[in-house]
């Protein structure tokens, strides 16, 4: 895993080379001044037979040495980081880059099933552990590690002796090390799995706001919250537990190692054996610090090493979902014209064993609209989704134009298709934007044409700033149908669409609305081929062709007048939603007149609910 997270340097190698250097030769000079101390202390200071000019001259030329020399290692040092973060940031950068390309590109399954709160983790926080690591942890461990080995090189050389006493405590603190990091990845695992739950938990909950409040659960998911909220702090603790054991063990071992230095350092000193100097263990204490600072460093980069492979792992294991719809090898095109589009012996499920759709066939001739009815759960969706490849059939096949819809690349194929559900999705942007979908190439004079072709124009204009209105989340603060005409003109400022899909579009307007709406559907609905998944009688009824789904089977089709003389399920469901249409508009007209004299909307929402289960 490190190795996969260290192939992102590869396209910045000569800049990992320039650092290195840099490294290397700032850990030379960080770690020369204590010879120069020994210096100072043995030829100057301690050179009693020598005229006090000249030891003050020899004293103030290693001082300005020792200046030179740590100003130059601090100087390499400082273009070393700007070096680093800049590097580090490019690597960080394109490793979002790649999560959320991932991301964009996923199958619809992988969103059904995984929670956006965890996917949130993923790019946010996963990735910014990984941040900190590359920026500082990699080449920080690498400083560490030149700053040990040149010490213990210096320290071979003033004094071989000494070397060797404070050599013989590093197995002990090796073991420390191995034994706390094995226990703070483990941690930092759970840390991972606790915070994307408690980040699921929270995004689910705001996202959720309205119902929450509707019903009075602000008390269950505030418990809910709260015992995730405990487990994080829990595993938060645990890292830290074994996080901090490797200090105080370090610290001992410093202290150890000062005392075992001075204690044999002393004796050789005073009985003059083993080349020990008054400066040479002056200078050996001084690298006794600066041994033990950088396992200090590298004791801390352990830990955001650790944090760093944990959030690997989930962000690779991302990177690594395999797509279940793939676009073929050698793509076929679309014909040009718009051909029919067939279903032929289709089956599909979304759990193994539980069929949606059960051997469907029909076709669609082009230019034709065809409208598609059946209880909730009949397979109305699917049909849908699987013609636009958000899924693949597992046995027979969707052709449009003869083509397999399986041979076409989905970029190509989905923008011969125009889509428009029944909660279509508006981003935070200007109206203007939302039409163009933040297309640059789109000039503003085909946004506003394509409102006008849909009559979105007039609401639009009614807006604060028209269409340079910026929208909340969702598109919160317009109306169904008002969300519904933007949708529209999206498929016409693009006017690339052959084939339009509308899934429930006008399900919950109110009649004004949906008179707009079936008249802004007639105008971009002309020329085009159309399948309408409708429960409005209006939508039925002009529809050329319809299709009668039942428990994921085609069980009719033909035309409206054709199906109700027959006495089968569609007169059946054409009944009750005649009953439920007129049940509801009963209950708006209730609501209109109550409103009118003073105030019964909730009146009326109650008895439109009760007249529709009537």
């Amino acid at each position: 895993m490190m190795r996969r997270l260290l192939g992102y340097t590869r396209p910045y190698r000569w800049a990992m080379a320039g650092i290195f250097v840099l490294t290397l030769a700032a850990g030379l000079g960080m770690n020369y001044p204590p010879v120069l101390i020994r210096n100072a202390v043995d030829r100057w200071i301690g050179a009693t037979g020598l005229p006090m000019d000249a030891r003050m001259t020899g004293l103030m030329r290693t001082a300005w040495l020792f200046f030179a020399v740590s100003a130059g290692s601090l100087l390499v040092r400082y273009v070393q980081t700007v070096i680093t973060a800049r590097m580090g940031q490019r690597i960080v950068r394109d490793i979002r880059r790649d999560v959320f390309g991932k991301a964009l590109g996923l199958h619809l399954r992988y969103f059904d099933t995984t929670p956006v709160g965890r996917l949130m983790t993923r790019v946010t926080t996963d990735v910014d552990s990984v941040q900190s690591f590359v920026t500082d942890g990699v080449v920080g461990a690498v400083a560490d590690v030149f700053q040990i080995i040149g010490v213990f090189l210096f320290m071979l050389y003033i004094s071989p002796v000494l070397s060797l006493v404070l050599f013989g405590i590093l197995p002990f603190l090796a073991g420390a090390f191995v034994f706390s990091n094995k226990r703070v990845r483990a941690a930092n695992r759970e840390i991972r799995r606790a915070q994307s739950a408690l980040n699921t938990q929270a995004q689910e909950a705001l996202a959720g706001m309205t119902t929450i409040q509707l019903f009075g659960r602000e008390g269950t998911i505030r418990e809910r919250f709260a015992r995730l909220n405990r487990l994080m702090r829990d595993a938060c603790f645990l890292e830290v537990r074994w996080f901090s054991f490797y200090f105080p063990v370090l610290e001992l071992a410093q202290a150890v190692s000062t005392i075992l230095v001075l204690g044999v350092g002393g004796a050789c000193l005073l009985s003059g054996r083993g080349g020990v100097t008054l400066g040479v263990l002056i200078a050996f204490l001084t690298y006794v610090r600066d041994f033990f600072r950088p396992l200090d460093g590298l004791s801390n980069r352990a830990g955001m090493m650790q944090q760093a492979l944990a959030a690997c792992e989930r962000i690779f294991t991302l990177l690594e979902e395999r797509q279940e719809v793939p676009d073929p090898e050698a793509p076929a095109p679309l014909p040009a014209a718009a051909g029919p589009i067939e279903f032929d012996g289709v089956h599909f499920a979304y759990v193994e064993g539980t069929p949606v759709l059960r051997d469907v066939s029909f076709r669609v001739e082009p230019g034709e609209t065809v409208a598609v009815v059946g209880a909730t759960g009949s397979g109305k969706t699917t049909l849908v989704n699987l013609l636009m490849r958000f899924y693949d059939v597992q046995q027979g096949r969707i052709a449009i134009g003869g083509v397999d819809v399986r041979a076409v690349r989905q970029q190509e194929l989905r923008r011969r298709v125009g889509a428009v559900r029944q909660e279509p999705f508006l981003f935070s942007a200007t109206v203007a934007e939302n039409i163009g979908l933040m297309d640059p190439d789109l000039p503003r004079e085909a946004v506003e044409a394509a409102a006008r072709h849909v009559n979105a124009d007039g609401f639009i204009r009614k807006l604060p700033q028209g269409y340079d209105t910026r929208l909340n989340e969702r598109g919160a603060g317009l109306s169904a149908g008002q969300k519904q005409l933007l949708a529209l003109a999206r498929i016409m400022a693009r006017d690339q669409a052959g084939l339009l899909i509308l899934d429930e579009a006008t399900a919950n307007v109110d009649s004004e609305t949906e008179a707009l709406i079936q008249e802004a559907l007639r105008r971009v609905m002309a020329d085009r081929t159309g399948i309408v998944i409708a429960h409005r009688l209006s939508t039925i009824r002009h529809a050329d062709r319809i299709l009668v789904m039942q428990q994921g089977r085609l069980v009719a089709q033909g035309r409206h007048e054709e199906l109700l003389r027959q006495d089968g399920y569609y007169r059946r469901l054409y009944r009750y939603l005649a009953m439920e249409q007129g049940a509801g508009d009963r209950g708006r007209g209730e609501g209109e007149r109550g409103q009118r004299a003073g105030g019964g909307g909730a009146i009326s929402n109650f008895q439109l609910g009760e007249a529709a289960l009537c």
